[in-house]
């Protein structure tokens, strides 16, 4: 075999490589928004009801907004009262700085563990990691969007962030949540065309 062939073959196996991942991780963020979608028709305090699912919206999926970020596990950190949308502020302490490249560009993210939770066996190991960026008021929620991860999710100081599982705060569909505010410091200055975006039906009150 040529050394020609050999490269045109590699560089075929490569690109049938990454269109298996990308093939993969559609089908992975399509069974991610059926979960989403069907939460709403579990929780008892859900803002929408069934004929309301129609009008969620989401980018198309997108490995370009999936990346890996390097962990800083931050300790002793002390607590803090998250502003939310309505009502009382929560509890939350900053577990972690994740850092990653996103359209070429360092970004620099803070994920949060939620004192209220982090006392509940089952929700003990639950990280909060809410953002905003530069697609807010236009294609996505003005007050930001959210991105559940776990402690488990952490392996070897990286863990994988995937911005086509970020998704809309209860007060996107209606009023009356206690909504946590993104912090200032996760702002992102970039358009972030991954995940959940605007609400299409009448925002309820």
């Amino acid at each position: 075999m040529s050394k020609l062939t050999a490269s045109v073959l590699l560089m075929a196996l490569i690109i049938v490589g990454l269109n298996s991942f990308a093939q993969d991780h559609k089908a992975q963020v399509a069974e991610w928004q059926e979960k989403y979608k069907n939460d709403f028709l579990s929780d008892a305090n859900s803002p929408l009801k069934k004929e309301d699912l129609q009008y969620l919206r989401f980018y198309d999926a997108d490995t370009t907004y999936r990346v890996t970020a390097t962990v800083e596990v931050l300790g002793n950190e002390p607590a803090f009262i998250m502003p939310v949308f309505s009502g009382s502020g929560r509890q939350y302490a900053r577990y972690a700085r994740l850092k990653f490249t996103l359209l070429d560009k360092p970004m620099v993210l803070i994920v949060y563990r939620s004192i209220e939770l982090s006392m509940i066996p089952q929700y003990k190991d639950y990280l909060f990691l809410p953002f905003t960026d530069d697609t807010n008021g236009t294609d996505t929620y003005a007050g930001g969007r959210y991105i559940d991860l776990h402690q488990g999710d952490f392996k070897s100081n990286q863990v994988v962030i995937d911005f086509n599982k970020a998704y809309n705060p209860y007060c996107a569909f209606s009023g009356g949540y206690a909504c946590p505010k993104p912090p200032d410091e996760n702002h992102l200055q970039i358009t972030v065309k991954a995940g959940e975006k605007l609400f299409a039906g009448t925002k309820k009150h």
